[in-house]
């Protein structure tokens, strides 16, 4: 595309951009002090000399002499040119690089300095903040708060968490000292307007959390209620320097406590990130009031190889780790690891690791169930797999989400245990019951091209009996359809609406059934069903009985399949162990 790239979008690239992420993705970092360090990678070296700095956001080599910003790692590491490298950065953050179509640009300085502007005085908010827990006359309440949930005073203040007053324009008076100043705290929404123009600070008698974008500036805050009166939380808007699905409440603190992050645990709550560094779990992080984002995936993969999602054991929580399953499918490289933890009913992180301590709950991290295994049993759980049906159901919704795994050996690994679990090539074969059954059957067999020609299942061979002889339904106490399932046995809703007629009216005869099934949708399926033959002589209730008997085999087998392919992602209950027993002894027998 012609046209230069506007300067001011360079230095927001570069504003957004954090080095130690850049280069770390390329040449693995070690912390040293305050700055990291690798052997360099444009130049052979056996001790390290390339230095990082998160501060400066630069790199330099003291044994070749290398230097330079993001972009200019980028274009030496990959042998970009300029623009090149500006597209490739740009990409990584999800960003169109624009071009100038004539007019003046706005120079680069004066961009910089707006944006070093608007993070100095969200700095000065969130130290505002902090004072007024203090020194504010509603101090001693919001303390006493923060001390009956369980927070330290050591772990509000290593989070910088204050609070906002409840007056309207406390804010607004103390930092709105002039025009430019006031509309540059309407940018920022920690100040709002209506409609008659009247000003009012956006945050008002709540605690506040100060949220840190990757170089630990302050770039927004999350607002917790304090009574019963708004919304939980309140999070602050999108503004210029912030937007919510590129950021992660607790990253920052969480890379500068691990020199190597070896995980990281998404969960729902501020509360619940700080708690858990309480207790020394200093690796969770929050998505700020939305839920994990494709771009919080692929910051969090960027960081880490293991990513932790923990939610409540409740539908909405089930359903909120997959969406975050699905929007990691895309990044699901080989090597990286998404877990999924769910929590018992009315307990949250902060809840939790209070009541069983860091060590137990560590454990429960560990024991996370893989993505794995929480993709096959949720789709175990909405699809039926006791029936070729289900089966197929399953397999057309995992197929889609399996091919855009990104890593080759997970995504291979992925479609080997769908097969698996669809039993493809394996399992119960229920054609050569069918072909057996049949094989005994006495039918009189017509030419194929006939109407009467109906290959007749077990299932099939009871309705063909009820339709000779209704009787058979009141007669033969020991066949009861209703005892079958309905997701486990294709068709058995129809013979259940022909035997209960039968029990219904036991004087029934073939010629009564036919019209009170005269304007049911599927009467011209029993029509050719009854036009198939049977022998004069085959003795009906033995055969009724067989058939039935077939069925029950294909039932006792389709839930036995069922449990096994459960087993295989969660840990059975005692009752389907039993049940797992028993199935296998009817089998046996």
């Amino acid at each position: 595309m012609a046209g230069r790239i506007p300067s001011s979008f360079i230095d927001d690239l570069i504003a957004r951009s954090d080095i130690v992420e850049i280069v770390d993705s390329r040449v693995k970092l070690k912390k040293a002090g305050r700055n990291y360090q690798a052997c360099c990678p444009f130049h052979n070296e056996k001790t390290p000399s390339f230095s990082v700095s998160q501060e400066k956001q630069f790199y330099y080599c003291f044994g070749c002499g290398a230097k330079g910003n993001a972009i200019s790692f980028i274009m030496e590491y990959e042998r970009l040119d300029f623009v090149e490298a500006v597209e490739d950065l740009a990409k990584q953050y999800g960003l169109e690089v624009p071009r100038e179509k004539g007019g003046t640009p706005l120079k680069s300085q004066e961009q910089r300095n707006e944006r070093e502007q608007d993070y100095e005085l969200m700095g000065k908010v969130a130290r505002y903040f902090e004072y007024q827990l203090k020194h504010h006359k509603n101090a001693p309440q919001i303390i006493d708060y923060l001390k009956n949930r369980g927070l330290s005073g050591k772990v509000v203040k290593h989070w910088g968490i204050g609070y906002a007053p409840q007056e309207w324009d406390a804010l607004l008076s103390k930092f709105g000292n002039d025009a430019p100043a006031v509309e540059r705290l309407l940018a920022l929404k920690v100040v709002n307007q209506n409609d008659n123009k009247r000003r009012y600070d956006f945050f008002r008698h709540r605690v506040m959390f100060p949220i840190h974008d990757k170089r630990g500036r302050v770039v927004a805050f999350g607002g917790r209620i304090i009574d019963d009166e708004g919304p939980k939380y309140l999070n602050s808007p999108e503004t210029r320097i912030f937007h919510k699905s590129y950021e992660l409440y607790g990253l920052y603190q969480s890379r500068q406590a691990n020199r190597k992050l070896e995980r990281l645990m998404v969960v729902e709550g501020y509360m619940d990130v700080v708690a858990l560094s309480q207790f020394g779990i200093d690796y969770s992080v929050a998505a700020l009031g939305t839920a994990t984002t494709p771009d919080h995936i692929q910051t969090l993969f960027k960081s880490t190889s293991e990513v932790v999602c923990c939610y409540d054991g409740d539908r909405a929580g089930r359903e909120a780790a997959w969406r975050a399953l699905e929007n990691a499918l895309p990044f699901l490289q080989d090597g990286k690891i998404m877990k999924f933890l769910f929590l018992p009913d009315g307990e949250d992180p902060d809840s939790m690791v209070r009541k069983i301590g860091k060590e137990a709950f560590e454990t429960l991290i560990s024991e996370a169930k893989p993505l794995s295994g929480f993709f096959f049993d949720a789709l175990i759980k909405k699809h039926s797999i006791a029936s070729i049906e289900g089966m197929a159901a399953l397999k057309a919704e995992a197929m889609p989400l399996i091919k855009q795994i990104l890593g080759e050996n997970q995504r291979t690994m992925m479609m080997a245990q769908l097969k698996k679990v669809c039993k493809e090539g394996d399992g119960h074969d229920y054609d050569a019951d069918t072909k057996h059954a049949n094989k005994h059957r006495k039918i009189k067999r017509t030419d194929y091209k006939s109407p009467a020609n109906i290959v007749l299942s077990p299932l099939r061979m009871i309705i063909r009996l009820l339709l000779e002889s209704p009787r058979l339904a009141s007669s033969v106490d020991i066949v009861n359809p209703h005892s079958l399932s309905v997701d486990k046995i294709s068709g058995l809703s129809m013979l259940l609406e022909i035997y209960d007629y039968c029990l219904r009216v036991p004087n029934a005869n073939t010629a009564s059934l036919f019209e009170a099934f005269r304007e049911h949708p599927h009467i011209h399926h029993l029509s050719k069903l009854f036009s198939a033959p049977i022998e004069d002589n085959i003795d009906l209730e033995a055969e009724y009985i067989a058939c039935f008997s077939t069925l029950v085999k294909w039932q006792v087998n389709a839930r036995l399949d069922e449990l096994m392919a459960k087993q295989e992602f969660e840990l059975l209950t005692q009752d389907e162990v039993k049940e797992i027993t028993a199935l296998l002894l009817a089998t046996d027998s």
